[in-house]
This record gives structure tokens, C-alpha cells and sequence, in this order.
């Protein structure tokens, strides 16, 4: 295991990794160059990595922690990532992530003067390259402002209805920091996905404090093709039914498209990159519309016996996202 030359970090940043190569420097290199880069310790939860990416951790000071990749889920090993940690605070991304600002980490740990925030949580954006989808490009119309989370009473949040605690439990490991001391009372579920929002619902339901705070933002973007997004659509509304308890049913694609048409049009790139993403986003909105179909469908006749059968069908492991490469 490498070690780094911090001995009592105040911040703890846990990043499971698998095959990174392409992306990892970047996101290594934003976080050293945080403004607290002197304060955190780097935690690298490897799972078999075979394409060099344990050689290029050597040039960053990193502890790294190698797991059998058939122990490997998202719950678990970010539990396993809080373990190792010696920082007060744990900071939650993932190798394709960059930090937008430098003061990423900051933003989210000034919450915490608060004694009841239990955890903060940022916001993914996608930068405006010629190589991403242009509808997802991150352009905001103002500035974002924290929100804070707590109900005074558990049972004013368990109470609602499964759509609405979802609203509340939106949370995101991409870009997320944790109270270390109350993150051991309340570790992750063992999951391959959804472990962000049920801590998110876990800690509203016994009293925590949460923080949604869009200003610590990161890039993170993944290419998308009809078999990625019909099973990561697919993966979403069973966990919405099973998690929530309420089903998303599927818009009509012929009013999706004409809205997916004009925002283009409205893009400053070029005709052919327009009809391009256009064709692309088109190819989305089918795959989401088909799995919503599916899903509804067999949830509406066979219920929770059936939609576990057929998430085993239709999706199986979760999808991993196609990376680009970081310039």
C-alpha cells in the first residue's frame, strides 16, 4: 500500500477506481490543487485495475488499497474507504470526476461548522466541448444557493409519500463530503447502485442534517449509446418502485423530439454537429421511452416479484459508462 506524507489529514478524499487511466490524472489533479490540498489524504480503492492505472497512482501521493474486484460494490467499499480514512471529514468521487474550482472541497466543508449537518452534497455539471452532448452542457441563468435539510420531527420526512422523500434524498457520491464520526453510525447499504440516495434517506429518517450545496461543482460526463441508457433508465425506475415505492411512468417521445430539435437549433456549433447530437439525443429518448414501457408494464401486472426478475433480465450488473478521454 503507498502512503501519503500527510499524518492527520482533515480531509479524507475516497476514490474507487477500476481501469482509469484516461481520466484519473485530471481528477488527481484537481483535487491536489484544491485549496485545502495541504489538509487531505487521498484514498484509492482499486479493484483490479489492468491498464496501467496503478503505475500512474505512483506519481501522486496516494494511499492505495487493492481490492478483489468480486468484492467490489458501491455500498461496501466506500464503507471500506470511511474505515481507512484518519481525516475528520470524507470526501466521495469517482475517477472520471474533475473539480471545477479549486475550492471544490471548501465550499462543502463550510457547512460544517453547523454540528448538525451530517453530510454535504455538490452538483455534476458538463463542460461545454465539442465532444459532449451540447444539451447537457452546463450554462446556468444564476448562481446556485445551499440548501438545508432537517426535520425537526423523523416522522414529518417518513410520513411523505415515497416520490417526495425521493426529492429530498437526491444525493450524489460523485461529488459528496461526510461528517466522518456520523458516517460510521450510518454507513452505506451493501449495493451495486443507489447507496447515495438511501444514506441521503436513512440519515433525513433518523433526524441528520443534510446540505445541497450546487456551488461545489464537478465535471463528470459519460458517451451514452441506446444499451447504456435503456438499462440506466432502467435501473432508475427500479429504484424508484423499490426504494420509493412509486412509478415513473414514460413521456410521449413525439413531444420530447420536436423539444430536443429546436434546443439544438439553437446551438452556436456546426449544422453537421447539430444533426449529429440531434440523431443521438433521439436514440436516447427512444431507449428511455422503450425501458419505461417495459418496466411500467411489468410492474403494473406482476409487481415487485416480477420487476426484481426482470431487472435481473433486462440489466443485470449496472452499466459502466463510456469515459472520454480528459485533454
Amino acid at each position: 500500500m503507498q502512503t501519503s506524507l500527510l499524518n492527520e489529514p482533515l480531509v479524507s478524499v475516497v476514490i474507487p477506481v477500476k481501469n482509469g487511466i484516461d481520466t484519473l490524472a485530471s481528477c488527481l489533479d484537481g483535487i491536489f490543487g484544491q485549496t485545502l490540498r495541504d489538509k487531505l489524504e487521498v484514498i484509492i480503492i482499486d479493484s483490479g485495475s489492468t491498464d496501467g492505472t496503478l503505475d500512474l497512482l505512483k506519481k501522486y501521493p496516494v494511499r492505495v488499497y487493492n481490492l478483489p474486484p468480486k468484492e467490489f460494490n458501491h455500498g461496501e467499499t466506500r464503507n471500506l474507504g470511511v474505515n481507512l480514512a484518519k481525516g475528520t471529514f470524507v470526501v466521495m468521487t469517482v475517477q472520471d470526476a474533475t473539480p471545477a474550482s479549486d475550492d471544490w472541497i471548501e465550499i462543502m466543508l463550510s457547512h460544517f461548522s453547523n454540528p448538525e449537518v451530517a453530510g454535504v452534497c455538490g452538483q455534476q455539471i458538463v463542460g461545454s466541448d465539442p465532444d459532449k452532448n451540447p444539451l447537457q452542457w452546463f450554462s446556468p441563468v444564476s448562481e446556485a444557493e445551499p440548501r438545508f435539510i432537517r426535520f425537526n420531527e423523523p416522522s414529518a420526512f417518513t410520513s411523505l409519500k415515497g416520490k417526495k422523500q425521493h426529492e429530498y434524498s437526491n444525493w450524489d457520491d460523485v461529488t459528496a463530503v461526510y461528517r466522518k464520526s456520523l458516517k460510521e453510525k450510518l454507513p452505506f447499504k451493501k449495493l451495486m447502485f443507489s447507496e447515495d440516495t438511501l444514506w441521503a434517506k436513512d440519515a433525513l429518517s433518523q433526524g441528520y442534517a443534510i446540505v445541497y450545496d450546487y456551488r461545489a461543482r464537478v465535471y463528470h460526463y459519460h458517451h451514452q449509446n441506446f444499451k447504456f441508457y435503456f438499462k440506466r433508465t432502467y435501473i432508475i425506475l427500479y429504484q424508484n418502485y423499490k426504494f420509493y415505492d412509486y412509478i415513473h411512468f414514460p413521456k410521449n417521445p413525439l413531444i420530447t423530439v420536436p423539444q430536443i430539435v429546436v434546443r439544438m437549433v439553437k446551438k452556436q456549433i456546426p449544422l453537421s454537429s447539430k444533426w449529429k447530437w440531434i440523431m443521438y439525443n433521439m436514440n436516447l429518448v427512444i431507449a428511455s421511452w422503450s425501458a419505461a414501457i417495459i418496466f411500467s408494464s411489468i410492474a403494473i401486472t406482476t409487481g415487485m416479484k416480477g420487476v426484481e426478475a426482470s431487472q435481473k433480465y433486462f440489466v443485470g450488473y449496472p452499466p459502466q459508462g463510456i469515459q472520454v478521454k480528459t485533454k
